[in-house]
């Protein structure tokens, strides 16, 4: 797998902080909605336990 896949969801929110993300607000399910005011982008994040998702999917 590429450097980019297998991350958990807590692996995946420090990597968008890191990138100057912060939470937006709660979505339909388990899922979250991030936004990074410096490049005024939105992004989804699944949150279910356990599971892996590649980074690039979310990004």
């Amino acid at each position: 797998m590429g450097k980019l896949a297998g991350f958990r969801y807590r692996e995946i929110i420090k990597r968008l902080k890191e990138f100057g993300f912060q939470f937006d607000r709660q979505a339909a399910g388990s899922h979250e909605i991030w936004y990074n005011p410096v490049s005024d982008h939105y992004t989804t994040i699944p949150n279910h336990s356990g599971e892996k998702y590649p980074l690039k999917s979310v990004l």
